[in-house]
């Protein structure tokens, strides 16, 4: 990994880093032995929930990095997920409890699309962080997010670099500011809210399934149950070359086929299912017709069985034995299997038992691939691992068969089709909502108020757009909204660019009140400066032009068609210059101005009844200013007027 701590890989792939505290690691002179017995205990204590994870692609890993430009000595691992997001949510729990447990640890962690946990919080980001200066500033310590911040002026905080900090200086930082380097309450709930659940999440992620299967894939499922995902992923990603093993079957005949429970990820389940295929006539893999009560298992059957071929015919029967790593050799083994002892991974079973010699078959299998790895050269494929097994551990087909005539029920596939109540409220966690009790219908008509509608879109209109974009209201119940007119005219004039910008207060965000954070970017605009007098007068020029606009639109057809509300003329606030322009005007004795805030929420009102409960621009402004319409019960076909 480079000093820049970038990403490298292109594929869809997570990578994460664990430093040792400068305190920690200064008087270490072979960091190598230390951080190789953390990896040891670290993947020793979190064992018992990564011993049966199914991993989409590769599983989670630890190793040993050298210090190298700039970066020290470190932890290093990378998984590539896939398809299968929640691979690395659970890997970034697995991260945050393992700064949690070792205190002395910082970890940072991101994917191919760099740092991926501030796109999660990235609504309640301060306004100074953006891709560009955020390398190096997002980190784990003590199971909470710290981003160190910008200093807001050169200099103002000796601690803080006025530029990226290296890894050094970010971990200096960390060990002696910890409380001032920790993530604002809202962007840890953001990104702790993705990982809420874990582990129990683990279980409602799967899914077991009946498949009709050969007795050779039953026994190597019951040995290495995480061989599902790359027969799935062989059969998914296949091609017509990977085709060609399967017209006539050498390794799992269609024969020996049983019933048996097979347990999927949802992600990988949804690939098998979802995939139309038609077996090649020669293979003999024939499915009963779909009315057939077990089609369904007899497809998964056949699709899985094609995919353990495909990973098959890409090794040789007869591989090199070098390959075959003896896990009970290693002097690590003992202090592991004694630790899951110690954990109770093996559930109180009987030692020699046929389940604890299937969780002890998993668990050596975890050891060797996470802990006890062999070089890359020398690792075995999926197919060379399924051949392994086949020929070391022998299975009775007979025993097997009668055991798939007494399988516990598959689960209901049903989560396959969402229904509108259920993709509106994923829509809604995913967009970080608030949760809350379901209301009734007239609940929410009593508790809805037809002013938040225009006050919203005011504050909207109040803030000032940059190149960036407009700003909409984070929530209308932060604080409260006001208009003020001379403040819009100010704003028009910066755009116009007649007087000198200043820095909206509404544009700071309340974290940069102190030192941190940096300067707006207005401060750094330099406008010619006007004469006070003429800057008057200029207001004065636009308000009385615009004054005699609404007098002259006053009795079209365009002025009719906006609510009104009348006036008196003679109020004891106008001036005389202001009674003698309505008497030259022609006006009556009163006059109609414009109501701006019945016809602002009647007009929005009425698009939003048109789009008839679809998407529509109405809806999707207010959804953005958190403003929430309930559905338009009174279907108004004559158009009436809405009542404010």
């Amino acid at each position: 990994m480079e000093a820049n701590m970038k990403l490298a890989v292109v594929e869809d792939a997570v990578e994460y880093c664990l430093f040792l505290m400068p305190d920690e690691a200064r008087d270490i002179e072979e960091p190598k032995e230390i951080l190789q017995k953390y990896i040891e205990r670290i993947m020793t204590q979190f064992a018992p929930i990564l011993v049966p994870y199914i991993w989409q692609n590769q599983p989670f890993n630890l190793k040993y990095k050298p210090a190298k430009g700039g970066v020290p000595a470190h932890i290093y691992g990378m998984t590539k997920f896939g398809d299968n997001i929640e691979d690395e949510w659970f890997i970034v729990y697995i991260i945050k409890e393992i700064t949690k447990t070792l205190p002395e640890l910082v970890a940072r962690i991101e994917d191919n699309d760099g740092e991926f946990l501030l796109i999660e919080a990235a609504d309640f980001l301060p306004k100074w962080l953006d891709p560009d200066n955020s390398a190096n500033r997002v980190f784990f310590h003590h199971g909470e997010l710290c981003i160190i911040p910008v200093p807001r002026k050169s200099g103002g905080i000796p601690w803080l670099p006025t530029t990226s900090p290296t890894i050094q200086q970010a971990l200096s930082i960390i060990s002696a500011h910890p409380e001032a380097v920790l993530a604002s309450e809202s962007v840890r709930a953001a990104v702790d809210r993705r990982i809420r659940g874990y582990p129990e999440k683990i279980e409602a992620s799967l899914h077991r399934a009946h498949c009709f299967l050969p007795a050779g894939i039953v026994a190597v499922l019951r040995q290495r149950p995480r061989l599902v995902s790359a027969a799935v992923q062989a059969f998914y990603l296949r091609d017509p070359i990977d085709l060609r093993a399967c017209r006539i079957f050498k390794m799992f005949l269609p024969e020996t086929r049983i019933m048996a429970s097979v347990t999927f990820t949802k992600c990988l389940y949804a690939q098998l299912v979802q995939q139309k295929f038609v077996p090649d006539r020669r293979s003999g893999y024939g499915l009963p017709p779909p009315s057939h009560p077990q089609y369904r298992a007899h497809e998964l059957g056949m699709k899985l069985a094609h995919g353990f071929e495909i990973l098959c015919s890409k090794c040789s029967p007869h591989f090199s034995d070098s390959r075959k790593s003896l896990v009970t050799a290693s002097p690590v083994w003992a202090s592991f299997l004694e630790s899951l002892k110690r954990n109770d991974y093996f559930k109180g079973l009987m030692e020699g038992s046929v389940e604890y010699q299937e969780r002890l078959e998993m668990a050596k299998n975890y050891f060797q691939l996470s802990i006890h790895r062999p070089e890359s050269s020398l690792a075995m494929s999926p197919g060379e691992e399924i051949l392994t097994v086949l020929q070391t551990l022998p299975f009775d087909v007979e025993e097997l068969r009668k055991e798939g005539t007494d399988l516990p029920p598959e689960d209901d596939d049903q989560w396959l089709v969402l229904s509108p109540d259920q993709l509106d409220q994923l829509l809604q966690d995913a967009a970080g909502r608030k949760e809350s009790q379901p209301i009734s219908q007239k609940e929410e008509e009593q508790n809805y108020d037809v002013v938040q509608v225009s006050d919203s879109v005011k504050a909207f209109i109040s803030k000032v757009s940059t190149h960036k974009g407009a700003e909409l209201p984070r929530d209308p119940s932060e604080a409260p909204i006001t208009f003020d007119a001379d403040s819009f005219l100010n704003y028009f004039d910066k755009i116009l660019g007649t007087k000198p910008q200043e820095s909206d207060p509404d544009d700071l965000d309340e974290d940069e009140e102190d030192d941190f954070g940096c300067l707006d970017s207005d401060e750094d605009l330099d406008f010619e400066t006007q004469d006070s007098e003429s800057l008057k007068g200029a207001l004065g020029s636009l308000k009385s032009y615009m004054a005699q606009m609404d007098q002259e639109l006053a009795h079209t057809s365009m002025g009719k068609s906006f609510s009104t509300r009348k006036q008196e003329k003679d109020l004891p606030s106008q001036t005389a210059n202001n009674n003698s322009d309505e008497e030259d005007s022609g006006a009556g004795d009163c006059i109609e101005a414009v109501d701006v805030d019945l016809n602002l929420v009647s007009n929005i009102l009425e698009s939003y009844s048109s789009q008839a409960g679809l998407a529509g621009p109405a809806s999707n402004l207010l959804h953005s200013m958190g403003v929430r319409l309930p559905d338009n019960a009174d279907h108004n076909p004559q158009g009436k007027p809405v009542k404010g």
